[in-house]
């Protein structure tokens, strides 16, 4: 199946929402998540979307910043695909697509945050033969 992969403007916002209330276990409300989400639009951030046709059925938040160790750097997050469509490799295309496009704007670096509880991802970026550091506050 061929899926596209695009940068979501602030018009998708009313698509982005539920998947984010997703990740979250629906602790925060859609509205908090609204104010929050349009107010990340306003900063160093981009969210890049995945459609099946014209249906959104993932997302993932781009923050970009310049680190002292690390050059120009971008941080993956709210990394989220509806659970119909994981385990078929479509979380592997989504990140060589985010790969490829944060390496054509001319960043240096990724540092990927995730949930320690989330092992699948975790498992996903050994694979990839990617380093991280897990700091658990």
């Amino acid at each position: 199946m061929a899926y596209t992969f695009k940068i979501l403007d602030q018009d998708y916002i009313e698509h982005i929402v539920p998947l984010v209330k997703k990740l979250n276990t629906d602790n925060i409300s859609e509205d908090l998540l609204r104010t929050r989400i349009t107010e990340m639009f306003s900063q160093n951030y981009e969210c890049v979307g995945v459609l099946d046709q014209d249906k959104l059925i993932g997302v993932c938040g781009l923050w970009f910043c310049t680190r002292h160790y690390s050059g120009r750097s971008v941080e993956p997050d709210h990394v989220f695909i509806e659970e119909a469509y994981r385990g078929n490799g479509l979380g592997h295309q989504f990140f060589s697509w985010i790969y490829a496009y944060v390496k054509q704007k001319g960043y240096e670096s990724i540092e990927l945050n995730t949930y320690v509880s989330n092992l699948r991802h975790i498992n996903s970026i050994i694979i990839r033969g990617l380093r991280f550091w897990v700091i658990i506050f």
